[in-house]
């Protein structure tokens, strides 16, 4: 009786319904492992893989970011032949760049209907936001007893729907295809007179663009760097030097700009959105009408309860994610 000896998996990445005609374009990885002597299953860690081809840029603009992943996995005998019986095993599946916890075990499947973890959002006062869905479970979104339908064409641009949060909105109910209220979420309008709020967008762990926004005092700061050398001074021809001539001359001279964020008084259940937020590899803040990247300086955070600290509010550093000095070659 034959055994299996290894398989080899096609993977095959694209954009579009997961049902269109695949081009050879979209084979990404073909790869062969053998089965250890001991083990009855070959495991294929495909993740890193997939992350490669989700495109996760942002410009202030709310894009589905999802790809399909279709594996076709041929099985090998120990004489080297495909098995006709149950071979190849075919899978497709939608893939986002998010991530699982530990205590979710291997593999966590994406249930949800919003796509963020807290019951709470905070916008300032006479601001649209945004509520990232997802569209293959959510049937429609209510917000303050406005109906707004949510769709699925299969595609990977439509995926994820970005809806709406009309200025001072209160509450919004996201209900599935059937009718029935999976979550309620309350929308919090901030009238903040003295301090300008800065929207912190991030990829949360859904794998989807999620906005947050600081309220309270700001501070900016920056860093230099730089490397010095000691120059001959001296003229050859008088044997002096004028004391107006720098002997430490400086050069690779550059900075990074540092800006500290204060939350405001916010619910507890953001702590979920905190601890994301700084989980994030891919973070930008709206700064001058531009959107620029970041980086949490911040590697730290006692998180805080009601019970313990009564008010709740964060105070975090970011760092500017480039130079000062435009050094782009």
């Amino acid at each position: 009786m034959a055994t299996l000896k290894s398989v080899n998996l096609s993977i095959y990445i694209y954009t579009g319904t997961s049902d269109k005609e695949l081009q050879s374009s979209d084979l990404k990885y073909t790869l062969t492992k053998s089965i250890i002597s001991y083990q009855d299953n070959i495991v294929f860690e495909i993740a890193e893989i997939v992350r490669d081809y989700i495109d996760v840029t942002f410009n202030n603009d709310y894009e589905s970011r999802t790809v399909w992943v279709k594996t076709v996995a041929n099985l090998v005998d120990d004489t080297d032949t495909i098995f006709t019986y149950g071979s190849p095993v075919t899978n497709t599946s939608l893939a986002f760049d998010g991530y699982g916890f530990y205590e979710d075990e291997i593999n966590p499947q994406l249930t949800a209907y919003d796509l963020i973890s807290s019951s709470t959002i905070y916008l300032p006062e006479d601001t649209v936001g945004k509520l990232p869905v997802y569209a293959a479970t959510t049937g429609s979104v209510v917000i303050d007893s406005v109906t707004t339908t949510i769709t699925d064409n299969g595609n990977t641009n439509q995926k994820i729907k970005y809806v709406d949060i009309p200025a001072n909105t209160t509450s919004i109910a996201v209900k599935d295809s059937g009718g029935t209220t999976q979550k309620t979420i309350t929308v919090v309008n901030v009238c903040e007179p003295k301090y300008t709020p800065y929207k912190v967008t991030f990829i949360n762990r859904y794998g989807v663009f999620q906005d947050f926004y600081a309220f309270k005092k700001t501070t900016e700061s920056f860093n230099v760097t730089d490397e010095k050398f000691k120059r001959n001074i001296i003229s050859s021809s008088t044997v002096t030097y004028g004391v107006n001539q720098a002997q430490q001359t400086r050069y690779n001279i550059n900075a990074t700009s540092s800006i500290t964020l204060n939350t405001g008084f916010i619910k507890e259940d953001m702590n979920d959105t905190i601890e994301e937020l700084f989980l994030s590899e891919n973070l930008w803040i709206r700064y001058n009408n531009k959107t620029l990247p970041i980086i949490p300086k911040t590697k730290t955070l006692q998180f805080k309860t009601v019970l313990n600290n009564n008010m709740i509010d964060y105070t975090i550093d970011f760092e500017f994610a480039f130079d000062k000095i435009n050094n782009v070659r």
